[in-house]
């Protein structure tokens, strides 16, 4: 799933090579993609982009007055595109799910695809961003200057969840998902079981400093790279994350691996839970 780097990549891309273009046509392949009607996505036609921005993991694209709002969701991408035909595509089972294009003979643009059976991809053409349910949910944005210290202890202070879970909860902090949260926490030497509102101030100040330094160095990796070469990015940036099975990079300890029903998070014993192996509950019911 894209994340706070990848999709601040992605918004700084369309910044560089769509900002200043009129927009011709969007046409929307998949029919699940398209979450509004009102204004509808003619609306952007004809108008030029504006400005692009990234809330959270959301990317929005401002034409004048309406917004186009996406949310890559698990499996969708962003692709720029050059040549591409002034026909409209026909919709089909393949993974294109809505292409804009430019006004110019060059036919620059983009498309979202998604691939998978599992869709969740999401585009609403809106007057006001907030009136996205998850943008208008969303909690602050940990790369923001005004984002201090004292802010994340108060998001702390009290929260009866694991930590693992409330960095990944975007009413909490957004842009932050599974992936980064492995990263985070093994830089902050923490189990991703502590409960959040048990952390002492020396742990909440290490766990802050981490998220930014994380954060900051993916989004400078990714500074620059065209948007095939993101995700490569981000899985060779990875010190634990989808590397169960690995030498950790810092003890040599093997990384382990806890899986639901959904999803798993990686860690690694030594540097996180002192030398002690989290129970995986996946294997623990094929022991029964």
């Amino acid at each position: 799933m894209p994340e706070l780097p990848e999709v601040e990549a992605l918004a700084a891309l369309l910044a560089e090579r769509a900002v200043g273009r009129e927009i011709a046509r969007v046409h929307p392949v998949a029919v699940s993609v398209l979450k509004t009607y009102d204004p509808p996505l003619t609306a952007l036609e004809g108008r030029a982009l504006t400005a692009v921005r990234r809330r959270g993991k959301f990317l929005d694209l401002t034409a004048g007055g309406p917004h186009l709002v996406v949310h890559l969701a698990r499996a969708g991408w962003l692709r720029w595109k050059e040549g591409l035909p002034q026909a409209p595509p026909r919709p089909g089972r393949g993974p294109l799910a809505l292409r804009l294009r430019l006004a110019g003979p060059e036919g620059y643009g983009f498309d979202l695809t998604e691939a998978g059976t599992r869709k969740g991809l999401a585009v609403y053409c809106v007057h006001d961003p907030e009136q996205v349910p998850g943008v208008a949910r969303l909690g602050p944005d940990p790369l923001d200057p005004d984002f201090t210290l004292d802010g994340f202890a108060g998001l702390l202070h009290g929260a009866r969840h694991r930590i693992k879970g409330l960095l990944r909860d975007q009413s909490v902090l957004a842009g932050i998902g599974n992936a980064y949260s492995d990263e985070i926490l093994h830089a902050a030497r923490m189990s991703p079981y502590r409960i959040a509102a048990d952390l002492t101030e020396e742990e909440t100040a290490a766990l802050y400093e981490a998220m930014g330094t994380v954060l900051r160095d993916a989004v400078e990796r990714s500074r620059g790279l065209a948007a095939e070469e993101l995700k490569a990015e981000k899985r060779g940036g990875m010190r634990v994350h989808g590397r169960a099975g690995q030498p950790c990079p810092v003890c040599g300890d093997t990384v382990r691996e806890v899986s639901f029903q959904d999803s798993a998070f990686q860690y690694c014993p030594t540097c996180q839970t002192g030398g002690r192996p989290l129970a995986d509950r996946r294997m623990s019911r094929l022991l029964k």
